[in-house]
C-alpha cells in the first residue's frame, strides 16, 4: 500500500493515440499492476478546462478500478492471481523479485505434482563438506558480541561462566534496558525478582564489583513440532538442570537481528547482554554453590544451564538482510559458526520426527483459519512448485537457505530437510557433541530416551522418586482437540510428501547409521 502512483498519460496532441496508464514505480509487475483505462474521445468544442476534468476523472476512475480489483483478491484470499506473497518482514526494498516471479500452476492433480516431486528429487545433491568461515570474518561481523563474551571460562566449573566487572550504578536497575522485559510480560515478574536480589550476588574484588555471567552448557536446537517442549519440561525437573527464564528466546536466529514476530518487520536488535540476562537466575545458583565451596580449589558445581529454541538448528533467514551475498546465494555465516567460535565445547540435542507428519502438525499448530486436509494439500502443492522453481536457478542447498522462497512457501517444507542442516552443523562440531533423537522413540519409551539425555549431559544418578516424576509426567504441547477433529492429511498428500522427503531421509539414515530415520514404518502419534 506504500506504492506511489503516477500518470503515464500522453500529451494533448497524442491523446487520440494512447490509453491512460497507471504504473507502480519503475519495477516490473504482473498483469494486475498496470491498468488501461479507455475513455471516449473528447469533442472538438471541448475547452482545455473540460479536457483537464475528463483527464482527472479518468485518473480517479482508474485508481478506483485498481483498488476494487486488489481489494477483491485480498478479501477472497486469492493471493495467487496477484502473487501477494511478500517477505513477512515487509521490507520490500530489501527483497528483490529474483527468478521466482512466475505464475503458480492451477493444476493440483496427482500426476502434475508427482512430476514436480520427480523434478525436485532429480536435483537433490549433497556436497561433501562446507568450508566454515574464518574467525576473523566472524569477529568483524559481530564485534560487540565477541568483546562481551570471553574466550576462556572459569576453571573448575562445569557450566561456561565467568565474572564480569559491573560498570553501572549498583543501586540502579540493571535490567531497565533489557528488550526481552520490554516486549514480554512473562519476563517482568522474573526480572522484578532479579532486581530485588541483584546486590546480594555482586562479588567484590580489589574494590570493584563483579557479577557472574553464564552461557548454556547445552542447547535443544530443533526441530519445531518434534517434541522439544516435552523434552524441555522433563529436563526442567532434574535438580541439576536449569534453563532460561522461559523456553525459546530465539536470540541466535531472530532477536539479535531485531526480529520479534515475523509479520512485524525489524525492531531494535537485542544485544548479547540481554541474552545473558536470561541466565542470571541460574548463574546466581551456580555462584551460590561456588560461595558455599569457596576455597583455593572450589568444588565443581553440578548445575548446568540449558537453552531450548527450536529455530536454532535451521532458521538462518535473516542472513539475506544483514550479510553480503557473495557466496552464490548461500549464507556466508550460519548460526553454528558463531556458537562454535564462542563455545567450541557446547553440546546439542536434536529431536526429530517423520518430516511428513511434522509438516502437517506444523500446519495445524500455526494455521489461523480455514484449516482442512484439502487446504493443506493445496498449500503443499504450491510450496513444492515454489521449491522446484528455485532449483531451476540455484543449487539445492541455496534453495534450502533462500529467504525469499522460505517466506513465500505457505507451509514450511524446508524445516523437514533435516540432513541439510545436520551436515552443516557437523562441519564445525564433532558428532559426539550432537545427540539426535526421534520423537517416535520418545513417545513409546520416555525412560529410555531420558536416560540417553542424562548420559549425554553427564548428569549424576537420580533417586527413584525424581526419575519416576520425570518419565511419567504426561506429554507436553500435544495436538489441540479442535485440530484433532480435522483428522489426518489426505492419503494422496502423504504419498506426495513421502516421495519428496525420501532422498533426504535416506541420506540422514546413512549419516547417523540408523535406518529408523528412514521412517518407513511410521508410528502414528
Amino acid at each position: 500500500m506504500d506504492y506511489k502512483y503516477s500518470l503515464l498519460g500522453s500529451a494533448v496532441d497524442e491523446y487520440r493515440k494512447r490509453p491512460l496508464l497507471l504504473q507502480v514505480d519503475d519495477t516490473p509487475m504482473n498483469l494486475f499492476a498496470v491498468l488501461e483505462v479507455k475513455r471516449e474521445l473528447p469533442r472538438r468544442w471541448s475547452t482545455l478546462s473540460c479536457f483537464r476534468k475528463i483527464r482527472l476523472y479518468s485518473f480517479l476512475f482508474g485508481l478506483a478500478i485498481m483498488f476494487l480489483i486488489m481489494a477483491s483478491y485480498i478479501l477472497t484470499g486469492d493471493k495467487k492471481g496477484l502473487l501477494l506473497t511478500p517477505s513477512p518482514y515487509h521490507f520490500s526494498s530489501l527483497v528483490s523479485p529474483g527468478p521466482f516471479a512466475f505464475n503458480l500452476s492451477s493444476v493440483k492433480d496427482y500426476a502434475h505434482i508427482k512430476l514436480v516431486v520427480k523434478s525436485i528429487t532429480s536435483k537433490v545433491e549433497f556436497r561433501s563438506s562446507r568450508q566454515p568461515p574464518e574467525l576473523k570474518a566472524l569477529v568483524n561481523s559481530e564485534p560487540h558480541m565477541f568483546s562481551v563474551i570471553p574466550r576462556k571460562f572459569r576453571p573448575g566449573v562445569k557450566n561456561p561462566c565467568w565474572y564480569e566487572e559491573y560498570t553501572g550504578n549498583i543501586t540502579s536497575d540493571p535490567y531497565r534496558t533489557n528488550l526481552y522485559a520490554r516486549y514480554s510480560r512473562r519476563f517482568r515478574t522474573v526480572f522484578q525478582h532479579l532486581r530485588n536480589t541483584f546486590r546480594e550476588h555482586v562479588f567484590h574484588h580489589d574494590g570493584k564489583p563483579y557479577r557472574m555471567r553464564c552461557l548454556p552448557y547445552f542447547y535443544i536446537i530443533g526441530q519445531p513440532k518434534c517434541g522439544t517442549t516435552d523434552l524441555y519440561d522433563r529436563l526442567r525437573l532434574h535438580p541439576d538442570v536449569k534453563f532460561t527464564t522461559f523456553k525459546e528466546p530465539h536470540w541466535w536466529t531472530r532477536k539479535r537481528f531485531g526480529i520479534i514476530r515475523l509479520s512485524e518487520g525489524f525492531h531494535d536488535r537485542y544485544p548479547v547482554e540481554d541474552y545473558l540476562d536470561l541466565f542470571d537466575q541460574a548463574a546466581n545458583q551456580i555462584q551460590g554453590n561456588l560461595t558455599a565451596h569457596a576455597s583455593e580449589s572450589p568444588s565443581q558445581p553440578n548445575i548446568i544451564i540449558g537453552e531450548a529454541s527450536a529455530s536454532t538448528m535451521w532458521d538462518n533467514n535473516a542472513w539475506m538482510y544483514f550479510y553480503d551475498n557473495t557466496t552464490k546465494g548461500e549464507p556466508p555465516f550460519l548460526i553454528q559458526d558463531f556458537v562454535h567460535a564462542l563455545q567450541p565445547d557446547a553440546r546439542f540435542i536434536i529431536m526429530l520426527r517423520d518430516p511428513v507428519e511434522r509438516l502437517y502438525s506444523d500446519y495445524l499448530y500455526f494455521g489461523i483459519a480455514n484449516k482442512s486436509a484439502e487446504d493443506f494439500h493445496e498449500k503443499v502443492s504450491e510450496s513444492l512448485q515454489l521449491f522446484e522453481g528455485c532449483l531451476l536457478e540455484y543449487t539445492m542447498r541455496s534453495c534450502v537457505y533462500n529467504t525469499t522462497v522460505n517466506n513465500a512457501m505457505p507451509v514450511r517444507l524446508q524445516v523437514g530437510l533435516y540432513i541439510v542442516y545436520l551436515m552443516d552443523w557437523l562441519t564445525v562440531f564433532n558428532r559426539e557433541q550432537i545427540l539426535v533423537l526421534r520423537l517416535e522413540d520418545h513417545a513409546s519409551n520416555r525412560k529410555y530416551t531420558m536416560h540417553k539425555v542424562f548420559d549425554f549431559l553427564k548428569l549424576g544418578p537420580l533417586t527413584k522418586e525424581i526419575e519416576s516424576e520425570i518419565t511419567r509426567s504426561p506429554a507436553s504441547n500435544t495436538r489441540r482437540p479442535a485440530d484433532k477433529n480435522l483428522g489426518p492429511m489426505l492419503p494422496i498428500t502423504k504419498e506426495i510428501l513421502r516421495g519428496f522427503y525420501t532422498p533426504f531421509n535416506e541420506k540422514l539414515a546413512k549419516v547417523l547409521r540408523n535406518d529408523s530415520f528412514l521412517w518407513e514404518k511410521n508410528s502414528k502419534l
